[in-house]
């Protein structure tokens, strides 16, 4: 297998299912070796399954990001095994209840803070740290349109935690510009992920108003936002760092 990433090391985490899950097989399959990782240790060894099933080279790591030790560890494993690391998807997140301000518990605040934001700060923290050793790589985040605009619809927290995933990602992407470490985030709209099918499961009357809200009239597919990531991450992007993406049918366009 050739492709834009042939030969480049790329870890994923959130790789199990939804968007993580197409963008571990969409690097595979231009070339990457990969490193999946999420909390859910069975799906993201089936992933690892369908990689090496068509001759791609990848090995799961359980972690969970919110926690620095966890980081640390899947970050050492990336490198024990490959040698470096060229390119990583912060991807991992929770959507969280939906429901006014004045409902949350503080807890549920912590919960999706602490992986949606805190968890790739911890996944930056160490990747910077090992990209800066090798010389250069590529990270791209995945925030939302719920991090660029106000979104009805969306979970308060989730949205604060998405517009944090974007500041950390212009700052980053400023401090590191000269050092050849790019950074970059996606900000999906609607897409068919297992996320969204829970969130409709609950709130079954966001469907219409979330559907109306795409102008390009339907959601989108979990390997339209994978093309974006793995672009990013290849060496076709190797002058774009410090953008929030939109891939979200016109969302943020209205």
């Amino acid at each position: 297998m050739t492709g834009h990433l042939d030969g480049k090391v790329a870890l994923v985490t959130g790789a199990a299912s939804g968007i993580g899950r197409a963008t571990a097989l969409a690097c595979a399959r231009d070339g990457a070796k990969l490193v999946v990782s999420d909390i859910t240790a069975e799906a993201g060894r089936r992933v690892v399954d369908e990689i090496e099933t068509t001759g791609g080279n990848a090995i799961f790591v359980e972690a969970d990001v919110s926690k620095s030790v966890d980081v640390a560890r899947l970050i050492k494993a990336a490198v024990d095994t490959y040698g470096r690391l060229d390119c990583a998807h912060n991807n991992a997140g929770v959507e969280g209840p939906v429901r006014l301000f004045h409902e949350y518990a503080e807890a549920e605040w912590d919960q999706v803070i602490g992986v949606n934001l805190k968890g790739v700060f911890l996944c930056m923290k160490h990747e910077i740290a090992q990209m800066l050793s090798q010389g250069g790589g590529a990270i791209v985040n995945t925030s939302s349109v719920a991090g660029l605009v106000g979104a009805q619809g969306a979970g308060p927290i989730y949205s604060a935690s998405k517009h944090g995933v974007v500041g950390l990602t212009m700052t980053a992407a400023l401090a590191y510009a000269q050092q050849g470490i790019r950074v970059n985030a996606v900000c999906p709209g609607l897409v068919q992920t297992p996320m969204l099918e829970r969130l409709l499961a609950m709130r079954p009357d966001l469907t219409s108003r979330y559907l109306a809200a795409e102008p390009i009239g339907r959601f989108a597919t979990p390997d339209e936002i994978a093309a974006a990531v793995v672009w990013l991450c290849s060496d076709a992007a190797s002058f774009v760092t410090g953008v929030a993406l939109p891939v979200d049918g016109g969302y943020v366009a209205r």
